[in-house]
């Protein structure tokens, strides 16, 4: 009699705080901060970076990275089950944008029978989001943080529901539409149901973006989707005023699939 086979899990999750590459007025690649990933074994990962600053630009007061996978069984059944999560305090982007607290959260569990991880955006937020001195308030889908919780789950209901198809249609801009997503590409969207914000002179640019005078353009709670995986960047900022560059605050990747 032939022995069962055997079957091993690899784990996926990375994370990090904060990264930019500054253009104008001086050339400066800020490096990734707090970041860390996670064996394909499992286990536990941490790291955290206290009062970082550059040239007056880009500043936090602390910053950390956490990633865990483990097997938990439940009711029978054996789940392999991943957390990835990285949070920024008192972050100050160039006196413009401010926030005492952002937080990217992905959750998943993965069962031999599953076609794909379940991954939900557990714990995501804003803690006092300002643009310019004016509050921020981001008010998110929960369907897509915990109720869509595979990509064929996103896919039926893109295909299904047109309020939500049109909400994630042109993500970025208007005029700039995405294909319904196909069972083996990545899909573009994102967590903002709207954001709300009495700050004068900044225009909604998409769903998710705000265009700020003399700053740039900053996209909010941004999701890629893929089979199996989903990369959540909390803040993405492309910067178009005396200072340029780009990066990105609180970033989450979390996938896992087992073998053969």
């Amino acid at each position: 009699m032939a022995a069962p086979k055997k079957y091993t899990f690899h784990y996926h999750a990375n994370a990090h705080a904060l990264s930019a590459r500054i253009d104008r007025p001086v050339k400066h690649v800020i490096g990734v901060q707090a970041g860390t990933s996670l064996p394909t074994t499992g286990g536990h990962g941490h790291v955290r970076v206290e009062d970082f600053r550059f040239n007056e630009f880009v500043s936090f007061k602390s910053a950390y990275s956490h990633v865990s996978g483990s097997e938990q069984e439940e009711n029978g059944k054996l789940y392999h089950t991943t957390l990835v999560t990285t949070a920024v305090e008192g972050l100050n982007l160039f006196d413009v944008l401010t926030a005492d607290k952002v937080v990217a959260q992905l959750s998943s569990s993965y069962e031999f029978d599953d076609e794909e991880p379940r991954i939900v955006n557990l714990g995501s937020r804003f803690d006092n989001l300002r643009i310019a001195g004016c509050p921020a308030e981001v008010e998110f889908n929960h369907d897509l943080c915990f109720k869509l919780d595979t990509f064929e789950a996103i896919r039926k209901e893109v295909a299904s529901n047109k309020n939500f198809w049109k909400m994630t249609e042109e993500p970025l801009q208007p005029g700039i539409r995405q294909k319904q997503p196909q069972a083996d590409k990545v899909f573009l969207c994102t967590l903002v149901k709207e954001i709300r914000t009495p700050c004068p002179g900044v225009k909604h640019v998409g769903i998710h973006g705000l265009s700020v005078p003399a700053f740039g353009t900053v996209y909010f709670a941004e999701i890629l989707v893929a089979p199996g995986k989903r990369t959540l960047t909390m803040i993405r900022f492309a910067l178009g005023s005396p200072v340029a560059g780009d990066g990105t605050v609180a970033q989450v990747v979390a996938n896992g699939h087992h073998w053969p």
